[in-house]
């Protein structure tokens, strides 16, 4: 993939932060992937406006039960790791 150089101005404070977390993949690494993700974001946005202006706001209802059918996806995800190490226990 191609690259290109660029200057920015980033507060020293928060430099030392990013480089001290981004130590050996490296200053740029780290920061191309913080600005792929504020991208992928900020298009999510502008999809969720799109679908509320399509379709409405999304009600409370609806929330809560998002909320619930993800707690229990969390939940077997935990039951499915935990069962992997036990079973992984077992074979060594």
């Amino acid at each position: 993939m191609a690259t290109k150089k660029v200057t920015v101005t980033i507060p020293e404070d928060l430099l030392d932060e990013i480089r001290a977390e981004a130590a050996e993949r490296g200053l740029s690494a780290y920061v191309a992937e913080a600005l792929r993700f504020k991208r992928d974001r900020d298009r999510l946005l502008e999809l969720v406006d799109w679908l509320q202006e399509e379709h409405g706001s999304v009600t409370e209802d609806e929330r809560a039960a998002a909320l619930a059918e993800l707690e229990d996806l969390d939940a077997e995800h935990e039951r499915r790791h935990a069962a992997g190490k036990h079973n992984a226990g077992e074979a060594a």
